[in-house]
């Protein structure tokens, strides 16, 4: 294992719902302008869409990034310690120069900087809510705002009536408090999932999208997606089964319950979070010290990342959840205990979600998996995960 640290990559959430920004995180106190370079230079990062921005800390500059134009936004501690302010300022003054854009990332301490000295301005929820009323809604007639660290949707409200322009999505990950009232169409999808996993027969399936229309609509908007994007439109289940074979269409089904009940024109923010979190453990699971007899290590790997979010989609204890589901013991033990190299590979994963990078880089490194694989894998999956917008 090399001296690098881990890069974690956070899609920020727009007002709609949908990605429309990336930061790049490391853990506190490190640095690695190597890495950044690789993502810059990442075939994958090309993919991306170009207005998107993404958001680099200033201790990792590289000449990589700048040629990336305004899409790479360099990010300046309020607080800066002193052995790095030399460095630093000569780098911001450096940038203005040159007229890149910038973001400062506020501190409790300190005072925040006047409306426009900033392109950008990032801010956890905590620090924002115990501002003065309608000092956010000032700045942001000249500064975009982003706000980091929402941990309830009650947060991720307050930001958005407060001219916040994207978010962090840690409250994503939070079951709710309150019991929710059952959704009969998921609980068919829970219903037509184990089928899937139970290999029942195609007629079995089709009684269960003839049971609810729903379901075959989203399914239809999922597949006929950019992800996707099939040489000509899937129109039917049966055609689904056809093109697809049962192995990719299981993959769908397991993304479907994601979508929104209202025929999924607002599907849920957890859906590209729950495809990337699939395409991650997929393509790391490799790395993993599995079983040789195990069948099909890819496909659990991909099940075990879109299933570890249902428990917050449902609103129910993963226990209860998987009583329901026929699944493979590895992936019970993953999902219901975050054991096993699947499972401890998912918690390595939930630990960066929620921005817990000291913890989700020791169990990475104790997985034997490699700065420069995660970051190659992270781009990968988000990559593949941003493509997934059911086409209109």
């Amino acid at each position: 294992m090399n001296n690098l640290p881990y890069v974690f990559i956070h899609p920020m959430l727009g007002s709609d719902d949908g990605w429309a920004a990336f930061l790049a995180e490391l853990p506190n106190g490190t640095r690695s302008p190597e890495l950044l370079s690789q993502l810059a230079h990442a075939s994958q990062f090309d993919e991306f869409d170009r207005r998107l921005p993404w958001f680099f800390p200033a201790e990792s500059n590289c000449g990589a990034l700048q040629d990336q134009g305004e899409r790479a936004v360099v990010v300046f501690s309020a607080d800066i310690s002193p052995d790095k302010q030399e460095t630093l300022s000569a780098l911001e003054s450096q940038l203005r120069k040159a007229s890149r854009k910038l973001a400062l990332a506020a501190c409790p301490n300190i005072k925040l900087p006047a409306s426009g000295t900033w392109d950008y301005l990032l801010i956890d929820a905590s620090h924002a809510r115990s501002l003065p009323p309608y000092n956010l809604l000032g700045m942001a007639s000249r500064t975009m705002i982003g706000i980091t660290g929402l941990q309830t949707q009650n947060d991720r409200e307050w930001a958005q009536a407060n001219a916040c322009s994207f978010s962090t999505g840690e409250y994503l990950l939070a079951r709710s408090a309150a019991p929710g009232k059952a959704d009969m169409t998921k609980l068919k999808l829970l219903k037509l999932l184990g089928l899937i996993e139970g290999d029942a027969s195609t007629s079995d399936l089709e009684d269960i999208f003839r049971e609810e229309s729903k379901l075959s609509y989203s399914l239809l908007r999922l597949v006929n997606s950019a992800a996707m994007s099939p040489r000509s439109p899937i129109t039917s289940f049966g055609q689904a089964i056809n093109l697809l074979g049962r192995r990719q269409l299981q993959r769908w089904l397991q993304l479907l319950v994601y979508s929104d009940p209202n025929n999924g024109q607002h599907p849920t923010p957890l859906l590209p979070k729950a495809a990337a979190r699939g395409r991650l453990i997929e393509l790391l699971s490799a790395r993993l010290p599995l079983d040789p007899g195990l069948e099909n290590p890819e496909d659990m790997a991909f099940m075990i990342g879109t299933f570890s979010l249902l428990d917050v989609l449902l609103n129910m204890p993963m226990s209860d959840i998987l009583n329901q589901l026929p699944l493979p013991e590895p992936a019970r033990q993953a999902l219901n205990d975050h054991t096993g190299p699947f499972g401890e590979l998912l918690s390595a994963v939930c630990d960066g979600d929620k921005r817990e990078l000291g913890p989700a880089a020791a169990k990475l490194e104790a997985l034997g998996i490699s700065p420069e694989t995660y970051l190659d894998a992270q781009l990968t999956a988000i990559g593949w995960a941003a493509k997934i917008r059911p086409a209109n």
